[in-house]
């Protein structure tokens, strides 16, 4: 295959190729509040363009490899009869990763427009469209040999369509392809992929649902509701917003189908779910899908179970990193506060899920807590599935490694690529949209929900505002920003300050600070400190908006040492550190004479230190008794130990 095109300048300034098409799409989201699109926003800070540059410049192209050479490619060509053969591949959704590479690639080409990716993206749009039968029907393992299902793991019926749904994927398949089409169309304006999404998109219509001749059953794994949705906003289609209300309607509901029970949220009607249950990516993109009928039909019923279910998950079953999903077992949420670290299971693919949905939830309320989950999960249990060289890749995130333990899919470092390569791809499909969650509006006001030096322009009601960011975030929590609308004119600046800023671990109780710190946060406007408080979570400065004006923030960093809940019993007499938004662990080789006795106290006191030269240049935290990394660096030096939860020092004189 030919070689990409390096993309070196992916976010940064590019001249716009077509006019803003999202006010449509908006419109139909039903959501208050509007992420700013990527193509509006050009990063060019120090942490997250590298990390963006990786995916674009390396592991684009690594991965679209690992699909030729596992024949993704080859089985659209057999099911179209362009060529000979049998299934290739071990899972009945592979077809996804070519989906989710395209998509990441069309995110890509939004930021930074290239000819050469775009024309090998139609080449491999053109390979997705021999495999379609001819009513638009899209699963290449049922069309080439239906009696031989390609995942041995899985119990799938050997039949025709849709004859088990809660394990073939068929839908799964439609959902990606729905979601990687949109945004491919949003990228290049042409049609030839949508086409095709809307031509899979229009059987599903004709076969499931109520009527006559029509299949009464809901997908086993979720995101086909999402993806239709998103046609919808993209077409107009109200047909396909129905149908994705239909699978949500009738989940769990066992009048009109048997039922794949609570591995599939699929064991009680979602509206009366309150507890996160079964396989943790599929119950993140039903809540996404959730909070979409929330949003576009004003339905209560759904918003209530919707919060009744993120509450529970950020109370009772989330781990420090913003990872979800305990249990190897099922993909799982374990029990309430049954949150293992060395058998942690925390699979990238849920982190990502879990993004798309505390940004849909932001996008509702404008509340700062969706964004203290989204930051967590950003700069720690969600980055830490790919390796600093962009071509190895976690599944599971665990938190703690004995250097030998290793289960499915997963062991105590990266491996290169996956039988089932659904987290890989799903990192290429979401880091190079990141950009699109730092700014968010609506008609009069700008949210500033992350923190990161870029470039951006905001479209408000009656002005657009250019917005310019300087930082070097993470590391350190100072940031300016420059703001210049295009006319002097009154609007609103949302800041949020972190939850870490805010002795804020996680929303709830699951998690919380040894010592609260009570170091001022300051933000001062053209150098005047303001006494501004934050008690919705942000700074908020309303005023006369004109050209010039600085707006200056200052989030105080230190060590912090973090407790547990005493319900999870993993963690008990236990602490954790933490620097700035990022979650820290020790690893055998910065720790090699003393690993097994490292232990911290509340008064232990450490040094910062930049170290360029080290895992990409990362701050480091440090005394005579340890060095600890950034988390998610973990694994990028060879197999060994790691731990994130250290034991605590009994206080002097205490014998329990």
């Amino acid at each position: 295959m030919t070689s990409l095109l390096v993309l070196t300048t992916s976010c940064k300034e590019q001249p716009e190729k077509q006019q803003d098409s999202e006010d449509m799409a908006h419109a139909a989201s039903g959501y208050p509040i509007e992420p700013i699109n990527i193509k509006n926003v050009k990063v060019h800070d120090d942490f997250w363009l590298p990390i963006i540059e990786r995916v674009q410049e390396k592991t684009i192209e690594y991965a679209i490899e690992k699909c030729r050479e596992e024949g993704r490619f080859d089985n659209f060509l057999i099911a179209g009869g362009q060529m000979e053969g049998s299934v290739k591949g071990a899972m009945p959704f592979d077809d996804t990763d070519v989906y989710k590479v395209i998509e990441g690639a069309s995110n890509s080409l939004i930021s930074a427009p290239n000819p050469k990716l775009e024309k090998l993206l139609d080449s491999l749009v053109a390979i997705i469209k021999v495999g379609q039968e001819n009513d638009g029907y899209l699963t290449t393992w049922r069309t080439i040999d239906p009696a031989t299902p390609p995942a041995s793991w899985v119990e799938v019926d050997k039949g025709e369509r849709w004859e088990s749904l809660d394990m073939s994927h068929e839908l799964y398949n439609a959902g990606h392809l729905f979601e990687a089409a949109v945004v491919h169309y949003k990228a290049t304006g042409k049609r030839n992929f949508l086409d095709i999404a809307i031509k899979n998109a229009d059987l599903m219509v004709q076969t499931f649902g109520e009527g006559e001749g029509k299949i009464a059953a809901v997908p086993g794994h979720q995101i086909i509701e999402t993806g239709l949705i998103k046609l919808y906003q993209t077409t107009g289609k109200k047909e396909y917003f129905d149908l994705a209300k239909y699978f949500l309607d009738h989940r769990g509901k066992s009048e009109h189908h048997q039922l794949f029970g609570d591995y599939s949220q699929d064991h009680v009607p979602v509206t009366e779910q309150d507890e996160v249950v079964g396989h943790a990516v599929r119950a993140v993109y039903m809540y996404a899908g959730m909070t979409d009928i929330a949003a576009i039909e004003k339905d209560t019923a759904y918003l209530k179970a919707v919060n009744a279910l993120w509450d529970n998950m950020v109370n009772k079953k989330m781990y420090i990193t913003g990872g979800i999903g305990a249990k190897h077992e099922g993909e799982a949420f374990g029990e309430n506060y049954e949150l293992p670290n060395l058998t942690a299971y925390n699979e990238t693919c849920a982190a990502i899920g879990d993004v798309y949905w505390n940004h849909r939830l932001h996008n509702l309320t404008g509340d700062v807590k969706y964004f203290d989950v989204i930051e967590r999960t950003l700069y720690n249990g969600l980055i830490s599935g790919l390796s600093l060289d962009g071509q190895k890749f976690f599944y599971p995130n665990a938190l703690e490694s004995d250097g030998v333990y290793k289960f499915n899919q997963g062991a105590c470092t990266r491996k290169d690529w996956f039988d089932c390569s659904c987290c890989p791809t799903n990192v290429i499909r979401f880091l190079p949209a990141m950009p699109g969650l730092i700014y968010s509006k609506t008609d009069d006001t700008i949210y500033v929900n992350l923190y990161a030096a870029n470039g951006a322009t905001v479209n408000l009601k009656d002005r657009a505002v250019k917005l310019s960011q300087e930082t070097k975030y993470p590391w350190d929590g100072k940031v300016k920003l420059m703001v210049d609308p295009t006319e002097k004119g009154k609007f609103t600046i949302k800041f949020r300050v972190p939850g870490w800023a805010r002795n804020k671990v996680l929303p709830g109780n699951l998690y919380q600070y040894a010592t609260v710190i009570n170091k001022k946060n300051k933000i001062s406007l053209n150098g005047e400190e303001l006494d501004l408080q934050a008690g919705d979570g942000y700074f908020t400065i309303a005023k006369e908006w004109e050209k010039g004006d600085v707006v200056e923030l200052e989030f105080p960093m230190e060590v912090r040492k973090v407790e547990a809940n005493q319900l999870v019993e993993e963690n008990k007499d236990k602490m954790s550190l933490e620097y700035g938004p990022m979650v820290y662990a020790v690893e055998e080789i910065d720790n090699k004479d003393n690993f097994e006795k490292i232990a911290l106290s509340t008064d232990d006191e450490f040094q910062i230190n930049m170290q360029p030269d080290l895992l990409g240049g990362v701050n480091t935290i440090s005394n005579e008794d340890l060095t600890a990394i950034p988390y998610y660096t973990w694994s990028n030096r060879g197999i060994g130990k790691m731990k994130v939860w250290l034991p605590a020092k009994k206080a002097e004189g205490n014998t329990d």
